[in-house]
């Protein structure tokens, strides 16, 4: 065995390691699905707040009931009931955490857990704030006071972690109870631990207390404008993917219809057993799959970086939003870029490369190609998800991306957000995995079997179990795209329309806590 084939067999030892530790850690990391419920019941909540009038429109529409017929009779208990089932959910988690850390040992380890225990107590912090406004406003005031008390009371060695979420419970409390003195920050320390409905209920709640009647009115004038926003954005997420879906069902039939008929003449069936001409051999397909990608992406570069930021004494999870987004957006483009640099030198011993390698035709066609593609996937990655959520039952970790969208609400951030996952992660990963990796393993599996090993490989590298099942399930559309196209511009398409969809619905979703 040569040196280079000792250094391949070792460093892909340490990245299966690696993969494997990471895929283990995201078991208690919890899906970003799990959270954009609550977003979406935070957009409906601010939906509630606009104030329609009983009586029938000039139309003869009752706009009480389509109120109704919308948002539901009761949405306030319908969030209640959300909110005290994602905090249930987190507690056992916490509680599982904590029973882990009992046999933890390394002090590295030591320090994820504790880092995650916290993370997690502020979080519950947050969410006991949340129901606890929740019920004073469904009459349960007794119940909503005794929600704060308890968060106030919780063990000694915790208050570092929420004190400041003790100290606004102490300001709720206080609000509701009409005797109590308020803090002079009372306001800010509300605008520092609240957001949206939340924070807007507890406000009037404290320009009442203060008789400040102006402000008071402001407020509800904001809050009536926001509330038509909400409406506008709810049936925007809901309506959309009813559509896509319904379109991409459509499609589905269609296909399956053809296929059944002409067989061998269908578009699916199209290019289905041509494999590609291959003129480097498994070795050379390994270096680039474990040096090219995950060496890089999971090893080399996150080392560097991690050096770099100490010397630099910088936290990312400190910075803001936006200088996230910036920072994200410059290591993928590193990534990318010596990736494809290793990919290339890989290569260059097989130049000129047959002319079916890297085929890229900025055309209709191939557009046509990516845009039914998405569509196509939207149900059937719909139903993997579903089952996948209730596998997982709401942990297995997501993008970390993802909760950036989400939270950093400004327009630099999504623009930011949208060349990284939208532009350079498509042509990117489209390269490697459709690009490279399924015609290689056309050479030794059926084109088929390319098309689902290289998916799983795709699916793996995000480094989230729960992920696993529905970007296996996009791989595979992706690579039916790629290899009946024969076009790599098709599947970047696909994979550009998929991810900016989710940051469109993220983005969406995560102002309805603005």
């Amino acid at each position: 065995m040569t040196i280079k084939r000792i250094f391949l067999v070792l460093l892909t030892i340490f990245i299966v390691f690696k993969i494997s530790l990471s895929l283990i850690v995201s078991l208690d990391r919890p899906q970003i699905q799990s959270r954009l419920e609550l977003y979406q019941t935070n957009l409906l909540l601010r939906a509630t707040e606009l104030q329609v009038e009983a009586k029938d429109n000039k139309d003869g529409t009752n706009l009480q009931a389509v109120r109704e017929a919308f948002l539901g009779k009761e949405p306030l208990e319908l969030a209640t009931k959300q909110y005290i089932e994602a905090q249930q959910s987190l507690q056992n988690n916490l509680d599982k955490i904590a029973t882990k850390s009992q046999n933890i040992t390394k002090e590295t380890d030591s320090g994820k857990i504790k880092e995650l225990i916290q993370t997690g107590n502020r979080s519950l912090a947050e969410l006991n704030l949340r129901i606890g406004l929740l019920q004073v406003e469904q009459g349960q005031k007794q119940t909503g006071l005794q929600t704060w008390k308890n968060l106030i009371d919780r063990s000694p060695g915790k208050a570092s972690e929420i004190s400041s979420f003790q100290k606004t419970a102490e300001i709720l409390i206080n609000l509701w109870s009409p005797t109590a003195k308020l803090p002079s920050d009372s306001e800010l320390q509300i605008q520092k631990d609240l957001d949206g409905w939340f924070r807007d209920r507890a406000l009037s709640q404290l320009y009442r207390s203060q008789q400040r009647q102006d402000d008071l009115a402001a407020l509800n004038a904001r809050i009536q404008e926001l509330a038509q926003q909400a409406i506008f954005k709810l049936l925007l997420i809901g309506s959309l993917p009813v559509i896509g879906l319904i379109i991409g069902v459509g499609l589905l039939i269609f296909l399956f219809g053809q296929f059944f008929v002409q067989r061998e003449r269908s578009l699916i069936a199209r290019n289905g057993n041509i494999p590609w001409n291959t003129p480097w051999n498994a070795e050379t397909t390994w270096q680039v799959l474990a040096v090219g990608f995950f060496a890089v992406k999971d090893i080399f570069l996150p080392l560097i970086l991690g050096v770099s930021l100490a010397i630099l004494k910088v936290n990312i999870a400190s910075l803001s939003y936006q200088m996230q987004a910036v920072f994200n957006l410059i290591a993928y483009i590193l990534v990318a870029a010596l990736s494809i640099l290793v990919l290339y030198l890989s290569l260059k011993p097989f130049l000129p490369l047959p002319k079916e390698w890297f085929r890229w035709n900025v055309n209709f066609s191939g557009f046509l190609w990516g845009a039914s593609g998405y569509f196509a996937a939207l149900p059937l990655v719909l139903i993997v998800s579903l089952i996948n959520q209730k596998l997982w039952q709401g942990y297995g970790g997501s993008n970390p991306l993802l909760p950036v969208v989400l939270e950093g609400q400004n327009w630099v951030t999504l623009a930011l957000l949208f060349i990284t996952a939208s532009v350079a992660a498509p042509i990117f990963e489209e390269l490697m995995f459709r690009g490279f990796m399924l015609p290689s393993l056309t050479r030794y599996l059926p084109v088929w079997g390319a098309i689902a090993v290289s998916s799983l490989l795709f699916a793996i590298a995000h480094l989230s179990l729960s992920e696993v099942l529905p970007l296996t399930t996009l791989g595979i559309i992706l690579g039916v795209v790629y290899t009946r196209s024969r076009n790599l511009f098709s599947s970047i398409v696909l994979h550009s329309l998929w991810n900016s969809g989710t940051l469109l619905s993220l983005f969406i979703l995560g102002s309805g806590s603005n």
